[in-house]
């Protein structure tokens, strides 16, 4: 979606709009990769204390997570620019929702996502690009 809004990408293909979700596109949980990287350096932590345990994750926001319509409405917010979206055909075995639990990570790890809000997500990753121009 960002690869559009900055003009190196034509538009970006919604693959479906008929699942059973609130507006008809899949909903996925999205997380911020300084989220993400936090995480990791907790579970290399814990391997270096030599913790007995299995150190296998699931990270994300939690909650209910983001349909790909909501993403893309979003990017047009907090990037200000056209984002071409094409409604596609389905993809075999894509899930109508599909949401991580972080329970195991916030209880192990003592992890927590600091940056839950799609649009602070989007924006910093807009950012991001625009300063690696």
């Amino acid at each position: 979606m960002l690869d559009v809004a900055a003009g190196t990408r034509e538009r970006v293909t919604i693959f479906g709009d008929d699942y059973p979700t609130r507006d008809g596109t899949c909903v996925r949980d999205y997380i911020h990769v300084l989220d993400l990287a936090d995480a990791h350096i907790l579970a290399i932590e814990a391997l270096k204390a030599g913790e007995p345990r299995n150190l296998a994750y699931n990270l994300g926001c939690g909650g209910e997570g983001h349909s790909i319509r909501e993403v893309v409405d979003c990017a047009r917010r907090v990037t200000g620019r056209k984002i071409d979206a094409h409604v596609g055909p389905r993809r075999a075995g894509d899930p109508p929702v599909l949401v991580a639990s972080s329970e195991k990570a916030m209880r192990e790890l003592d992890w927590r996502p600091k940056r839950q809000r799609l649009d602070s997500i989007i924006e910093s990753a807009w950012r991001w690009m625009q300063e690696k121009k």
